[in-house]
């Protein structure tokens, strides 16, 4: 069956009133599939889309497609497949840029037999095989290890470019142990991560980047899906009250920096993002301001971007029972450009450089320290330490 085709005309008047417009339709009982495309002028506006069926959400997929189809059995990635309530639906449009005359919108939805479900990733030649998960052994307490991931990647599950398979094979070419998938404004790819993990010998950890066009948060663990069209506040009562983590993301990247409101900062900050050029200490100065335990995350979407999975690489020293939350919320961390370059941390009432030759510890007060030979301990001292190269640029850091 045919829905009629809906038109819309969205306006900047409009998205002043609300960056969230709905365009609602029915489903009829018995509906075998509710399949959707949005069609606009793509060269003069850019418009984010989701859905809600009749009782709970059901999948988002922002600027990344223009038309997914959900069925009880399966869904186009970023979307949730299960029952197919009757009632009324909702399309969610977000108006992420719009010119002031507006833009024309029209949208299909079909609720007979599905359409075809594209899930397949990206073709790409896998780089040459490094060893299989970090082979690094650096220094730990009893029943403790350390194991490099980094905390912010995508899949096709939003504007990534690969399945989460292909994903987690590469993670673990990198040298990586661990990976948080922390796809846009969905839970669609949980469901698939432990599996898909085990299949390549990874631990993959459930996340979603909350994402906003006034600010990104990345959530960690099994949480349920986070509203992101509700006060910053609430995402982190969501989080804390579930048992899990928020951390607020690149918070000086551009357009994409941080600029909502927030009576309190969460457990975790993106101090080290891929966008940071290690000279400058504005991140740094403003994760001390905000507080909270600092991570790194590349926010890697496909093969030929600029930035590279793992770069940089959060160490978390874990126990065998591999609490990767827990770990984190103590601040067991340490920050590196990547899982084979140098590594500051703390270990034994004692700073630790590991690999570290030809840099220098910068401390807290500004100190500098240089190291010669393969590790060097020094005493431990409070504050952020960091480790810079020949060019002055941060190879490591520790809190």
């Amino acid at each position: 069956m045919l829905v009629p085709t809906f038109h819309r005309r969205w306006t900047a008047d409009d998205r002043a009133e609300s960056v969230y417009q709905y365009v609602p339709f029915d489903v009829p009982s018995g509906a075998p599939a509710v399949s959707l495309r949005l069609e606009y002028d793509g060269t003069r506006a850019v418009l984010d889309l989701g859905l809600f069926d009749a009782e709970r959400f059901r999948g988002y997929s922002g600027g990344a497609r223009s038309e997914f189809v959900v069925t009880p059995s399966d869904a186009t990635p970023g979307y949730l497949p299960g029952p197919l309530p009757a009632g009324t639906w909702r399309v969610l449009v977000g108006l992420h840029r719009i010119p002031p005359e507006g833009v024309d919108v029209m949208v299909t939805v079909e609720t007979g037999a599905a359409w075809p479900i594209d899930a397949a990733g990206a073709s790409f030649e896998q780089p040459e095989s490094l060893p299989r998960g970090s082979t690094r052994r650096l220094p730990a307490a009893p029943g403790r290890r350390w194991i490099a991931g980094d905390l912010h990647a995508h899949t096709v599950h939003s504007d990534g470019a690969l399945t989460i398979d292909q994903l987690a094979d590469l993670a673990v070419r990198r040298g990586l142990d661990f990976l948080a998938v922390t796809d846009h404004n969905t839970v669609s790819h949980h469901p698939h991560l432990a599996a898909a993990g085990k299949r390549v010998g990874i631990l993959l950890l459930p996340g979603q980047e909350v994402t906003t066009d006034t600010g990104h948060a990345n959530c960690f663990g099994d949480v349920g899906w986070v509203d992101f069209r509700r006060p910053s506040d609430e995402w982190v009562a969501h989080a804390e009250a579930a048992g899990g983590l928020l951390s607020l993301n690149h918070p000086l990247a551009g357009d994409c920096a941080w600029r909502r409101p927030l009576s309190r900062s969460p457990s975790l900050i993106e101090a080290w993002h891929s966008s940071w050029d290690r000279r400058s200490d504005r991140p740094l100065r403003w994760w001390r301001a905000r507080g909270g335990v600092p991570v790194g995350g590349s926010d890697w979407h496909r093969p030929g971007d600029p930035e590279t999975l793992g770069c940089p690489t959060t160490w978390v020293e874990v126990t065998e029972e591999l609490d990767m939350l827990g770990a984190l919320r103590a601040g067991r961390v340490a920050l590196s450009a990547s899982p084979h370059s140098p590594v500051l941390l703390r270990h034994d009432g004692e700073l630790v450089a590991v690999d570290a030759e030809t840099t220098t510890i910068v401390g807290p007060d500004g100190r500098r320290t240089p190291i010669r030979g393969p590790v060097r301990r020094l005493p431990w001292t409070d504050g952020m330490h960091r480790l810079v190269d020949e060019d002055d640029r941060v190879v490591a850091l520790v809190p």
